[in-house]
C-alpha cells in the first residue's frame, strides 16, 4: 500500500503566492494530498488556496505556531511536508526529502537553506540563524544547521507525539528541540531559498520575534534541562555571596568582629536563594525525566515510517 502524504502549508495574507506553492507542491507530489490552515487572513488567501485545489482548514488564532498545531491535530498521514506559503522553498526538493526519510527510516528531514540572493536571506535573519542555531547545538545537540527553517519533512510518530505549546514564530525552535531530546533519527538536506515575489511582504519582525525566539530557547533549556538551568543560577548566586562574605570573613577571623552587617544579610539571603534554585533543579530534573519517559512511550506506539512493499 502506497504511503499518504499529506503537505501542510501555514497561511496569513498570502493570497498572491498559496496557489503557485499548491501547484508546485501538486506537480512535483501529484498522490499527495495538500492542506492549507489559512490563519485568520484579511484577504483572499483561503478561496485563492481552495481555487488551486488545496483543502483548507480554518485557525482563527493569530501565529504561526498556532496554525501548525492545528494542522498537525487535525491531518491524518504517513509523511508531513510542512512549508511555508511565501513560495520561497524549492518544491523540487520535497521528493529527495522524503525519499530520504523513507529509506533512512528517520522521523524529521530538514531543510537547510542555501541562497546567493542578499534579499532573500538578510544579514540580520542570517546572523540571528546562526547564533540561535549555535546556542540549539550547544543546549540540546549539535544536529541541525538551520534551525529556523520552514521546510521540512516528518514521519507521523513525530507529528502525533510533538506537544505543540507556542503561538509564533518560535514554532521551529520547538520543534527542532523536540526533536534533539526525543533523540529522534533525523537529518538535514540543503534546498535552494528565493527571494519573496513582488509585492508579497514578509511576516517575521527582526528584533521582535528574534526576543521571541531568544526567549523560546531559554524556556526550553528550563523545561528540558532544569538541572544546568538551575545549576547555573546556583553557580552564580553562590559565586557573588562568597564574593561579597570574603572581606567579612577576613576581619571576624582577625578581629572577631562582623563588620558591614546588612552586606552579611545580604551574602546569607543570595545563598539562601542559590541553595533553592539547586534544589529546584533536582525536583523539576526528576520530573522532566517523568515527562521525557512518557512523551517516549508514546512515540514508540506509533509504528516507523516504512518503505511500501513490492508487488
Amino acid at each position: 500500500m502506497p504511503l499518504q502524504v499529506a503537505v501542510l502549508i501555514p497561511c496569513f495574507n498570502e493570497e498572491r503566492t498559496v496557489a503557485k506553492v499548491v501547484a508546485d507542491f501538486r506537480a512535483v507530489l501529484p498522490a499527495a494530498t495538500l492542506y492549507v490552515c489559512d490563519n485568520g487572513s484579511t484577504d483572499r488567501t483561503g478561496e485563492c488556496a481552495r481555487m488551486a485545489g488545496a483543502i483548507v482548514l480554518s485557525e482563527p488564532l493569530r501565529g504561526k505556531g498556532n496554525a501548525v498545531r492545528r494542522l498537525f491535530a487535525d491531518v491524518d498521514a504517513d509523511i508531513f511536508v510542512l512549508v511555508d506559503g511565501d513560495d520561497t522553498y524549492d518544491a523540487a526538493t520535497a521528493p529527495a526529502m522524503i525519499g530520504h526519510l523513507v529509506t533512512h527510516r528517520l522521523d524529521m528531514v530538514n531543510g537547510a537553506r542555501v541562497t546567493d540572493q542578499k534579499l532573500a536571506y538578510r544579514f540580520g535573519h542570517r546572523f540571528g540563524n546562526r547564533m540561535f542555531s549555535g546556542m540549539v547545538a550547544r543546549c540540546f545537540g549539535n544536529r541541525f544547521a538551520d534551525i529556523l527553517s520552514g521546510y521540512r519533512v516528518m514521519s507521523r510518530r513525530y507529528i502525533k507525539s510533538f506537544p505543540a505549546q507556542v503561538r509564533g514564530f518560535d514554532i521551529e525552535t520547538e520543534m527542532t528541540v523536540h526533536a534533539l531530546e526525543m533523540r529522534m533519527p533525523t537529518a538535514e538536506l540543503p534546498t535552494s531559498y528565493r527571494e519573496r515575489p513582488q509585492g508579497s511582504v514578509s511576516k517575521l519582525s527582526t528584533y521582535k520575534d528574534g526576543l521571541r525566539i531568544l526567549w523560546r530557547i531559554v524556556m526550553l533549556l528550563k523545561e528540558e534541562r532544569p538541572m544546568p538551568f538551575f545549576g547555573a543560577i546556583f553557580a552564580a548566586l553562590a559565586a557573588t555571596s562568597i564574593g561579597l562574605a570574603y572581606p567579612l570573613l577576613v576581619t571576624f577571623f582577625e578581629t572577631g568582629l562582623v563588620p558591614r552587617v546588612p552586606t552579611g544579610v545580604l551574602c546569607s539571603a543570595l545563598m539562601l536563594l542559590a541553595f533553592l534554585a539547586l534544589t529546584s533543579g533536582f525536583i523539576l530534573d526528576t520530573v522532566t525525566r517523568g515527562r521525557r519517559e512518557l512523551k517516549r512511550m508514546f512515540y514508540l506506539a506509533i509504528p516507523p515510517v516504512s518503505a511500501p512493499e513490492q508487488d
